[in-house]
């Protein structure tokens, strides 16, 4: 039997698609713990429902966290335990999170991440590209510092991990382009482990051209192989 854990932040991974993704031990925990902080209460609040969950719901998003962290941490330093949780996937990848962990590491706060889904993970093993070596970038910045980036990104020599949202895909392929060439080898994953799950694989132009005649649905990872120039 395992006891109950107490005076600690649990960040909690949800899934990104199929709910059977969802983890014994992460059920547990969240039926456990005095509050759960959520990024959408809304989108939670169905998660918990379908696993028959009932606990605390608190707001804890981008808009609101720099108010809230230090709230929080007094919490579970007067003895609660907390768990966190963003709308899909494991809190702060490029979800709310680093805030609250940070501030947790710093007054002494013990925190745990478990082990579950994420959308880069099955993107990037998916795509037939190098594993031994990657950078994870999340989303581009969108206007300022973009092509920065990309100007930088298009020297790496690991495979380049990157997060995109159906309106800017085709944007971004073709930036990719300009940047690294049409012939860069790459992998575009979208809706993970949902119904409509698909992976495409192939040139950055041959990328291109397939998503400007198939519209773009869902959420992108798109995994692109690394300088191979030396």
């Amino acid at each position: 039997m395992t006891s109950k854990a107490r005076n600690k932040l649990y960040l909690i991974p949800t899934p990104v698609g199929n709910l059977e993704d969802m983890t014994f031990r992460a059920i547990r925990i969240l039926k456990e713990v005095d509050l759960i902080l959520a990024e959408d209460t809304r989108t939670t609040g169905l998660l918990l429902k379908h696993f028959d969950i009932q606990n605390k719901l608190q707001s804890h998003h981008k808009f609101n966290e720099h108010q809230t962290v230090e709230a929080v941490v007094a919490r579970i330093q007067a003895g609660e335990n907390v768990a966190l949780v963003s709308d899909a996937g494991t809190p702060g990848i490029s979800d709310p999170g680093f805030l609250l962990v940070r501030a947790c590491v710093r007054q002494g706060v013990e925190v745990e991440c478990l082990p579950g889904a994420t959308a880069f993970v099955p993107a990037l093993v998916n795509s037939g590209l190098p594993t031994d070596r990657f950078c994870f970038e999340g989303f581009l910045p969108q206007k300022k510092g973009r092509q920065t980036r990309l100007k930088v990104l298009a020297a790496e020599e690991r495979t380049i991990v990157l997060y995109e949202s159906p309106f800017r895909v085709i944007k971004t392929l073709t930036q990719c382009i300009e940047f690294m060439g049409a012939e860069r080898r790459a992998s575009v994953s979208r809706e993970i482990s949902k119904l409509y799950e698909e992976t495409v694989r192939g040139t950055l132009q041959e990328l291109a051209e397939y998503f400007s005649k198939n519209e773009p649905r869902g959420e992108f990872v798109i995994v692109i192989e690394g300088n191979q120039i030396t």
